[in-house]
């Protein structure tokens, strides 16, 4: 079975909600209710310097590992020190080309690729001096951007107390390098959640409640994600006290509404983990779940369904298809899934191209909410939709990317 880190999305949306609302219009789209969190609070601020056995990321110190070490040695922890110390050593371009290659031949570093990125992250922030933007600058998106969540992570490691911990997160996102592209700008921002459920030792509502006080709507629930995903899969395979193994959508039912969108984008993690991957069951308990979050359960499941056949197309269908009614609701989240994990669209055009014709429309829309947030200009997203999508869905494509049908 893979490890279950390798099958999250980051879920870029597009700027103010819109390309998630284009999509969604579809789909049946979901309002904010009031703010407020329920469940307790409490939990020791800090996170400690060992969490399951690993090395928090945030502490990340050089060592003379090398990955020539790891020969001998193939853990995953021997992989995330030695990825670690490249990157101080020769620094992001040199350590992330290695890391790309690595990943396709190396059956360690793929499953724990997530987590070593992590460390990447930290200890590029280490080469430079707590330099954010310049570590986000010099980063990649390579699976899941795990390097922009470990400079995150690397910069809550310092901040003291929770007192402290707002007024930082408001103020790392905030460089014109990061917010270059939203999809850069986004992954700073979801990297805040993890960053805050790392530091608080996995606090769900404090980490809620930081989020609520960033700038933007946006910025709020684009946190939000971060803070889910790490609840749910933990970088360092920590059990939240915020999951319960005897009802698998939880907390999803008792956080306010306007914090639902992301634990539900993120529910089928734990739902799949907890009946074994038996994913007539997972659509089950999809169809069981609150009726305004149904779809985006569906949407789950799809990109589980991406993460667990390693991105394959033909094999991400089969799996939807177990989702009726819903199918177009697993296809959205797995191309999505797909797009954003290779921060291209070749592989999610292909799963758009192998689906029924009343799911294509759909399908090359949710392509172009992940091309929307990768490339700056609209002549950039129109392009990127006309080289992947068919004629006939193009249109889809550049909604889903937030931009107006060409004239």
């Amino acid at each position: 079975m893979r490890s279950r880190r390798r099958l999250i999305f980051i879920v870029a949306l597009a700027a103010g909600l819109v390309g998630y609302g284009v999509a969604e219009a579809t789909l049946g789209g979901h309002s904010s209710g009031n703010p407020g969190e329920t469940g307790h609070s409490g939990h020791t601020a800090g996170a400690p310097a060992t969490l399951g056995g690993h090395p928090v990321a945030g502490h990340f110190k050089p060592d003379d590992t090398k990955l020539a070490d790891c020969a001998s040695d193939a853990t995953n922890a021997c992989y995330e020190q030695a990825f670690g110390n490249l990157v101080i050593l020769q620094g992001p371009k040199t350590a992330l080309a290695e890391f790309a290659s690595d990943m396709q031949t190396n059956e360690t570093v793929q499953g724990d690729c997530h987590r070593i990125a992590h460390m990447m992250g930290s200890a590029a922030l280490v080469r430079f001096n707590g330099d954010v933007s310049k570590a986000f600058a010099l980063g990649a998106s390579t699976c899941w951007s795990g390097w922009y969540h470990g400079i995150l992570e690397r910069a809550f490691a310092d901040v003291g107390t929770k007192s402290n911990a707002g007024s930082v997160a408001r103020r790392l996102c905030s460089g014109e390098t990061i917010q270059r592209t939203q999809y850069l700008y986004y992954q700073c921002v979801h990297g805040l959640g993890h960053g805050l459920m790392i530091f608080s030792g996995y606090d769900l509502p404090w980490a809620l409640g930081v989020c609520d006080e960033l700038k933007t709507d946006w910025d709020q629930t684009s946190c939000t994600g971060g803070v889910f995903m790490e609840n749910i899969s933990s970088s360092y395979g920590v059990k939240s006290r915020w999951v319960k193994d005897d009802d698998p959508v939880y907390p999803c039912e008792t956080v306010s509404e306007k914090h639902k969108l992301y634990c539900y984008l993120m529910v089928t993690s734990r739902v799949n983990e907890l009946n074994g991957y038996n994913w007539r069951k997972t659509a089950a308990t999809c169809r069981s779940v609150e009726k305004d979050w149904v779809v985006t359960c569906f949407e789950s499941l799809g990109r589980d369904a991406s993460g667990f056949t390693r991105e394959d197309p033909p094999k991400i269908a089969q799996i939807c298809a177990a989702a009726k009614p819903y199918i177009v609701s697993c296809l959205y989240g797995a191309v999505r899934d797909l797009a954003s994990f290779d921060s291209r669209g070749e592989r999610a055009a292909r799963l758009c191209s192998l689906v029924a014709s009343r799911f294509k429309a759909q399908c090359y829309n949710g392509i172009g909410t992940i091309l929307g947030t990768l490339y700056a200009q609209p002549a950039q997203k129109r392009a990127a939709c006309k080289r992947l999508a068919p004629k006939a869905y193009r249109e889809s494509c550049v909604a889903g990317a937030g931009l107006a049908p060409s004239v």
